[in-house]
């Protein structure tokens, strides 16, 4: 617990300049004073900063940067900018600390492997990967960081600690989405550091993959393998975005990207477990054109129903209907079925404008997602865990995709993908389906309403109609309103007070009426002023969104 408060004081002399200036950004002298506007390039700034603290407070805030690069529902696009360039490359630890790992685990290094390259082939900030051999085969072993673990729980404390005071800057709806991103992180960094998840997530991909001469995923040996170590098949081949390398072994860089980006599109849509860390780092590629994918600690699971929707959003993108986005980010839990349908369409209307090329079908779905996600800091939307991860990775792979190939073409491949599974025909039979369904409730709503409607008219004419009116307004819009009549009042007592003063008393007694007239009616007229209440303007029009984009 001690070292809790320790570190709890290092985050908080790391995170204090910032927070002070988001408290300015509330009150411009912390406990009073208006609120200022902060331009992008201050936000810029800002998040260098805390990118800069994260990298200094070690594993545990890296890892949150990273998890924080998939919420553009909480972070301003610029910080979202700046987050995805943590890389999780860190010096591996000292040998003799890895080795009393993997010996505490598995028994003495001499016995169990036949020989063991001492000198770590990668580090990252949970764990290091050494190479060894095992009945005359070479393998990977992956070891968790020594020491890691008290200093991850040290760190899940502080962050809880941290929460209420956080909260005092956001909004409550961002509040809410602190809540989430704090238990969903605890979630996910147990589960990364726990490698027998991994274990049980490298076969179950591996066995989805197994009839595939295209794809390659190292097998675990389980008897090798333990909470804190993982041994799997070494499994060599060259980095994906090394394309000079690529080109001398004649490998055919379009389709590659088409295969990469078809595999994802199955994990997603049809087995429901995907890979969740597609960077360059964790792709390679074998003499025969082989996808290898390594380092499954960060993956996810999709349930069918979002499977569903995502098949619906990526067909409704391709036919640029924006009703039917918007229908499929409702039914996802994404979008408000409150929000502004007619705002949000134009949203999407610009973003797709846009992104499309000059081939009407050819656009970047990531151009598409990262104008949404600019937009989506400004919205009531929220983004489930599961898909704020599936996002990620759609953005993360398409990137790779068009390095492979800059015309790769993401809609031609989805919907060429779609289609040769099925899924667009199951999906329009499920479409005349749903009609007929429709058409059927009709007909018996038909067959109800006119008795329905005679009973209603007779209430009407015997005067049994009660009309009951609600605002939708907050009871803030009433006390605004309140205000500014008892302001009214009182300035116009005081100048008619002036008046009367003026012409039957002296001077200085009407100086004063009028001052204090003068003062009231300036309150009134900035109560105007402030955008809130009544005459608040909405947070997003076109012209906001093409001055941002400038």
């Amino acid at each position: 617990m001690f070292r809790s408060y320790r570190r709890f004081v290092i985050v908080a002399y790391q995170f204090l300049p910032l927070l002070f200036a988001y408290a300015r950004d509330r009150k411009r002298f912390v406990l009073f004073g208006r609120s200022r506007q902060v331009s992008a390039k201050t936000r810029r700034r800002r998040a260098r900063s805390l990118l800069n603290s994260l990298l200094t407070l070690g594993p545990t805030f890296i890892k949150l940067g990273q998890l924080l690069s998939t919420r553009p529902d909480v972070l301003p696009s610029e910080y979202i900018d700046e987050f995805e360039r943590l890389q999780d490359d860190v010096p591996p630890a000292e040998w003799t600390a890895a080795k009393a790992v993997i010996e505490a685990d598995l028994g003495p290094i001499d016995e169990v492997f036949e020989t063991f390259d001492e000198e770590a082939i990668s580090g990252a900030s949970l764990g290091q990967v050494y190479v060894a051999r095992v009945g005359g085969e070479k393998v990977a072993v992956k070891v968790r960081r020594p020491g890691i673990g008290p200093l991850v729980e040290a760190d899940l404390r502080v962050v809880r600690w941290s929460l209420p005071i956080l909260m005092r800057f956001v909004g409550q709806a961002r509040s809410f989405s602190l809540e989430t991103i704090a238990d969903e992180f605890e979630k996910t960094i147990r589960e990364e550091m726990d490698y027998r998840r991994e274990r049980e997530m490298l076969i179950e991909i591996g066995e989805n993959f197994a009839d595939s001469d295209r794809i390659r995923v190292p097998g675990a040996i389980p008897d090798l393998s333990s909470e804190r170590v993982l041994t799997m098949e070494y499994v060599g081949g060259t980095k994906i975005s090394d394309i000079d390398d690529l080109d001398n072994l004649g490998i055919d860089r379009t389709e590659l990207a088409k295969t990469l980006q078809r595999t994802y599109l199955q994990m997603i849509v049809q087995d429901g477990v995907f890979h969740a860390d597609p960077h360059p780092g964790n792709l390679a590629v074998r003499d025969d054109g082989t996808i290898v994918f390594y380092d499954f600690g960060m993956s996810g699971r999709v349930d069918p129903f979002i499977q569903e929707k995502i098949i619906e959003f990526y067909m409704a993108i391709a036919a640029q209907d924006t009703d039917a986005i918007l229908d499929a980010l409702i039914e996802m839990g994404t979008l408000s079925p409150e929000a502004d349908r007619e705002v949000m369409s134009s949203v999407m209307e610009l973003a797709i404008a846009d992104a499309r090329g000059e081939n009407i079908e050819q656009y970047r779905v990531q151009q598409i997602i990262e104008q949404v996600e600019d937009t989506i800091y400004e919205f009531p939307l929220r983004l489930p865990p599961n898909l704020a991860l599936v996002l990620r990775v759609a953005t993360v792979v398409e990137g790779v995709c068009v390095t492979l190939d800059p015309e790769f073409d993401f809609i031609s491949v989805a919907t060429g993908y779609l289609r040769e599974e099925g899924f667009i025909q199951e999906s329009a039979r499920d479409f005349i389906v749903d009609r007929a369904d429709e058409a059927l409730q009709f007909g018996e709503s038909m067959v109800r309403v006119p008795p329905k409607l005679e009973s209603a008219l007779d209430d009407l004419d015997r005067g049994n109609v009660t009309l009951k009116v609600e605002f939708e307004r907050d009871e803030r819009t009433f006390d605004v309103l309140a205000k500014r009549l008892v302001l009214a009042a009182l300035s116009t007592a005081a100048l008619i007070s002036a008046s009367v003063l003026y012409a039957f008393a002296t001077t200085p007694a009407a100086a004063v009426a009028l001052t204090i007239g003068a003062a009231l009616s300036v309150s009134l007229w900035r109560s105007f002023r402030r955008r809130r209440g009544i005459d608040a303007q909405p947070q997003f029009t076109r012209q906001r969104l093409r001055e941002r984009e400038k």
